[in-house]
Protein backbone atom coordinates (compact mmCIF):
# COMPACT_ATOMS: atom_id res chain seq x y z
CA UNK A 1 0.00 0.00 0.00
CA UNK A 2 1.40 3.29 -1.21
CA UNK A 3 1.06 5.99 0.77
CA UNK A 4 1.60 9.86 0.12
CA UNK A 5 2.69 11.38 3.80
CA UNK A 6 3.18 15.28 3.76
CA UNK A 7 6.74 15.44 6.56
CA UNK A 8 7.05 19.09 7.00
CA UNK A 9 7.73 20.74 3.41
CA UNK A 10 7.97 17.49 1.59
CA UNK A 11 5.34 15.42 -0.08
CA UNK A 12 6.92 11.61 0.19
CA UNK A 13 5.57 8.44 -1.16
CA UNK A 14 6.46 5.07 0.98
CA UNK A 15 5.28 1.80 0.70
CA UNK A 16 3.82 0.85 4.39
CA UNK A 17 3.48 -3.11 3.23
CA UNK A 18 7.11 -3.30 3.19
CA UNK A 19 8.19 -2.17 6.60
CA UNK A 20 11.86 -2.84 7.70
CA UNK A 21 11.95 -4.05 10.86
CA UNK A 22 15.73 -3.32 12.70
CA UNK A 23 15.08 -4.33 16.18
CA UNK A 24 16.58 -7.24 17.73
CA UNK A 25 14.20 -9.27 19.52
CA UNK A 26 14.25 -10.45 23.21
CA UNK A 27 14.56 -14.00 24.00
CA UNK A 28 14.81 -15.78 26.94
CA UNK A 29 18.14 -17.25 26.38
CA UNK A 30 21.82 -17.26 26.58
CA UNK A 31 21.83 -16.35 23.25
CA UNK A 32 20.13 -13.34 23.28
CA UNK A 33 22.13 -10.26 22.77
CA UNK A 34 23.81 -8.77 25.66
CA UNK A 35 26.40 -6.30 27.24
CA UNK A 36 27.21 -4.83 30.79
CA UNK A 37 27.97 -7.87 32.89
CA UNK A 38 24.19 -8.82 33.57
CA UNK A 39 22.69 -12.25 32.99
CA UNK A 40 20.59 -13.36 30.27
CA UNK A 41 16.92 -12.24 30.15
CA UNK A 42 14.30 -14.76 32.04
CA UNK A 43 10.79 -15.22 30.64
CA UNK A 44 8.71 -17.11 33.47
CA UNK A 45 5.31 -18.40 34.35
CA UNK A 46 3.67 -17.41 37.51
CA UNK A 47 4.07 -19.93 39.91
CA UNK A 48 1.08 -19.84 42.37
CA UNK A 49 1.40 -22.75 44.98
CA UNK A 50 1.44 -25.96 43.40
CA UNK A 51 0.31 -24.51 39.96
CA UNK A 52 2.24 -22.90 37.14
CA UNK A 53 0.82 -20.40 34.93
CA UNK A 54 0.85 -21.91 31.49
CA UNK A 55 -2.14 -23.20 29.32
CA UNK A 56 0.28 -26.63 28.78
CA UNK A 57 0.33 -27.10 32.60
CA UNK A 58 -3.48 -26.32 32.93
CA UNK A 59 -3.81 -22.68 33.63
CA UNK A 60 -6.65 -20.78 31.28
CA UNK A 61 -4.07 -18.37 29.61
CA UNK A 62 -0.13 -18.49 29.95
CA UNK A 63 0.64 -15.24 32.17
CA UNK A 64 4.55 -14.95 32.20
CA UNK A 65 6.63 -12.09 34.45
CA UNK A 66 9.64 -10.58 32.26
CA UNK A 67 12.67 -9.45 33.96
CA UNK A 68 15.47 -7.62 31.58
CA UNK A 69 17.23 -4.79 31.57
CA UNK A 70 16.58 -2.53 29.05
CA UNK A 71 19.89 -1.23 28.03
CA UNK A 72 21.81 -4.61 28.13
CA UNK A 73 19.32 -6.97 26.80
CA UNK A 74 18.17 -5.30 23.45
CA UNK A 75 16.80 -2.74 21.09
CA UNK A 76 16.07 0.10 23.35
CA UNK A 77 15.30 4.34 23.17
CA UNK A 78 16.79 6.43 25.75
CA UNK A 79 16.48 10.19 26.77
CA UNK A 80 18.63 12.66 28.43
CA UNK A 81 17.50 10.91 31.91
CA UNK A 82 19.96 8.28 31.06
CA UNK A 83 22.70 10.70 32.25
CA UNK A 84 20.94 13.31 34.54
CA UNK A 85 20.50 13.04 38.02
CA UNK A 86 17.10 14.58 37.87
CA UNK A 87 14.74 11.95 36.30
CA UNK A 88 13.38 12.02 33.11
CA UNK A 89 11.48 9.79 31.07
CA UNK A 90 11.69 8.66 27.66
CA UNK A 91 7.66 8.29 27.88
CA UNK A 92 6.94 11.64 28.35
CA UNK A 93 9.86 13.14 26.11
CA UNK A 94 9.20 11.52 23.22
CA UNK A 95 6.34 12.66 21.56
CA UNK A 96 6.55 12.24 17.52
CA UNK A 97 7.31 8.86 16.36
CA UNK A 98 7.98 9.18 12.71
CA UNK A 99 11.01 11.19 11.13
CA UNK A 100 13.06 11.55 7.47
CA UNK A 101 16.29 9.38 8.09
CA UNK A 102 19.10 8.43 6.64
CA UNK A 103 20.90 4.81 6.88
CA UNK A 104 24.64 5.27 6.61
CA UNK A 105 27.32 2.31 6.70
CA UNK A 106 30.79 3.50 8.46
CA UNK A 107 33.76 1.08 9.10
CA UNK A 108 35.19 2.34 12.12
CA UNK A 109 38.69 3.53 11.98
CA UNK A 110 41.42 2.67 14.25
CA UNK A 111 42.40 4.71 17.31
CA UNK A 112 44.84 3.98 19.68
CA UNK A 113 43.93 0.57 21.06
CA UNK A 114 40.24 1.57 19.84
CA UNK A 115 37.75 1.08 17.25
CA UNK A 116 36.17 4.58 16.35
CA UNK A 117 33.64 7.03 14.30
CA UNK A 118 34.69 9.88 13.59
CA UNK A 119 33.60 13.50 12.57
CA UNK A 120 35.17 13.15 9.08
CA UNK A 121 33.58 9.94 8.42
CA UNK A 122 30.29 11.14 9.36
CA UNK A 123 30.49 14.46 7.13
CA UNK A 124 32.05 11.84 3.96
CA UNK A 125 28.79 9.79 4.14
CA UNK A 126 26.13 12.47 5.06
CA UNK A 127 27.33 15.33 3.40
CA UNK A 128 24.76 18.47 3.08
CA UNK A 129 21.89 16.05 3.60
CA UNK A 130 19.38 17.63 6.21
CA UNK A 131 17.64 14.31 8.95
CA UNK A 132 15.81 14.23 11.67
CA UNK A 133 17.44 10.59 12.13
CA UNK A 134 20.31 8.91 11.41
CA UNK A 135 20.88 5.26 11.31
CA UNK A 136 24.31 3.95 11.62
CA UNK A 137 25.22 0.76 10.38
CA UNK A 138 28.71 -0.34 11.38
CA UNK A 139 30.85 -2.75 9.58
CA UNK A 140 31.56 -5.81 9.46
CA UNK A 141 27.71 -6.31 9.57
CA UNK A 142 26.77 -9.88 9.97
CA UNK A 143 24.48 -11.66 11.72
CA UNK A 144 26.33 -12.65 14.92
CA UNK A 145 25.02 -9.11 16.15
CA UNK A 146 21.64 -10.60 16.74
CA UNK A 147 23.01 -13.08 19.57
CA UNK A 148 26.38 -11.17 20.12
CA UNK A 149 27.53 -11.09 23.96
CA UNK A 150 29.57 -7.47 23.87
CA UNK A 151 30.33 -7.57 27.72
CA UNK A 152 34.57 -6.86 27.93
CA UNK A 153 34.93 -6.47 24.07
CA UNK A 154 35.59 -2.52 23.56
CA UNK A 155 32.91 -2.27 20.79
CA UNK A 156 33.55 0.63 18.41
CA UNK A 157 32.15 4.48 19.51
CA UNK A 158 31.47 7.23 18.23
CA UNK A 159 34.36 10.22 19.05
CA UNK A 160 32.86 13.38 20.98
CA UNK A 161 32.94 15.34 17.76
CA UNK A 162 31.31 12.96 15.75
CA UNK A 163 28.24 13.46 18.02
CA UNK A 164 28.99 17.19 18.09
CA UNK A 165 28.84 17.42 13.95
CA UNK A 166 25.42 15.63 14.35
CA UNK A 167 24.06 18.39 16.72
CA UNK A 168 24.93 21.02 14.65
CA UNK A 169 23.23 19.13 11.60
CA UNK A 170 20.12 18.99 13.71
CA UNK A 171 19.86 15.20 14.10
CA UNK A 172 17.71 14.75 16.85
CA UNK A 173 17.60 11.23 16.90
CA UNK A 174 20.29 8.33 16.28
CA UNK A 175 20.23 4.88 16.00
CA UNK A 176 23.29 2.69 15.73
CA UNK A 177 23.56 -1.18 16.18
CA UNK A 178 26.35 -1.21 18.95
CA UNK A 179 25.25 -1.47 22.77
CA UNK A 180 26.63 2.32 23.18
CA UNK A 181 27.50 5.34 21.63
CA UNK A 182 30.53 5.52 24.07
CA UNK A 183 33.34 3.43 24.70
CA UNK A 184 32.31 0.45 27.15
CA UNK A 185 34.93 1.81 29.53
CA UNK A 186 35.34 5.58 29.97
CA UNK A 187 35.64 5.65 33.73
CA UNK A 188 31.41 7.58 33.61
CA UNK A 189 33.03 10.24 31.24
CA UNK A 190 30.21 9.61 28.64
CA UNK A 191 31.45 11.97 26.28
CA UNK A 192 29.16 11.06 23.16
CA UNK A 193 26.18 11.11 24.94
CA UNK A 194 26.67 14.38 27.02
CA UNK A 195 27.39 15.88 23.30
CA UNK A 196 24.25 14.77 22.00
CA UNK A 197 21.95 15.82 24.75
CA UNK A 198 24.07 18.63 25.19
CA UNK A 199 25.00 18.55 28.96
CA UNK A 200 27.09 22.00 28.84
CA UNK A 201 23.79 23.74 27.91
CA UNK A 202 19.96 23.64 26.93
CA UNK A 203 19.19 19.96 27.18
CA UNK A 204 17.66 18.37 24.07
CA UNK A 205 15.06 16.85 25.55
CA UNK A 206 13.00 15.40 22.42
CA UNK A 207 16.57 14.04 21.63
CA UNK A 208 17.11 10.32 21.95
CA UNK A 209 20.03 7.54 21.13
CA UNK A 210 18.92 4.13 20.14
CA UNK A 211 21.45 1.31 20.58
CA UNK A 212 21.46 -2.69 19.76
CA UNK A 213 19.75 -1.72 16.26
CA UNK A 214 20.60 -4.66 13.82
CA UNK A 215 20.36 -2.88 9.73
CA UNK A 216 20.33 -5.74 7.50
CA UNK A 217 23.13 -5.62 4.39
CA UNK A 218 19.79 -5.73 2.01
CA UNK A 219 18.64 -2.62 3.84
CA UNK A 220 20.61 0.14 1.52
CA UNK A 221 22.24 2.72 2.65
CA UNK A 222 19.94 6.20 1.65
CA UNK A 223 16.43 8.02 3.04
CA UNK A 224 13.72 6.41 4.79
CA UNK A 225 10.66 7.13 6.69
CA UNK A 226 11.08 5.99 10.42
CA UNK A 227 8.79 5.25 12.88
CA UNK A 228 10.68 4.63 16.23
CA UNK A 229 8.32 2.69 18.53
CA UNK A 230 8.42 2.44 21.74
CA UNK A 231 6.85 0.98 24.93
CA UNK A 232 4.92 3.39 27.40
CA UNK A 233 7.67 2.95 30.23
CA UNK A 234 8.16 5.64 32.67
CA UNK A 235 11.88 4.99 32.58
CA UNK A 236 15.02 7.09 30.97
CA UNK A 237 15.07 4.24 28.42
CA UNK A 238 12.37 2.02 26.97
CA UNK A 239 12.77 -1.61 24.57
CA UNK A 240 11.71 0.07 21.46
CA UNK A 241 10.88 -1.32 17.58
CA UNK A 242 12.05 1.05 14.80
CA UNK A 243 10.51 0.34 11.34
CA UNK A 244 11.97 1.85 8.53
CA UNK A 245 10.12 2.64 5.22
CA UNK A 246 11.79 3.04 1.93
CA UNK A 247 11.37 6.58 0.37
CA UNK A 248 9.98 6.32 -3.34
CA UNK A 249 9.84 9.38 -4.31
Amino acid sequence: MIATIQYNSRKLQIDLSKPLDISIPLRASAANVNAWYLDAPKIEPVKDGGGVATVKDGACVNFNTITFNPHAHGTHTECVGHITERVYSINKNLKQFFFLAEVITVAPENYLKDKVISKKQLQFVLGNKKRDAVVLRTIPNTKDKLTRQYSNTNWPYLLEDALEFLVKKGVKHLLIDTPSIDREKDDCELLGHKAFWNTKGALRMDATITEFIYVPNAVADGTYFLNLQIAPFENDASPSKPILYKVIT
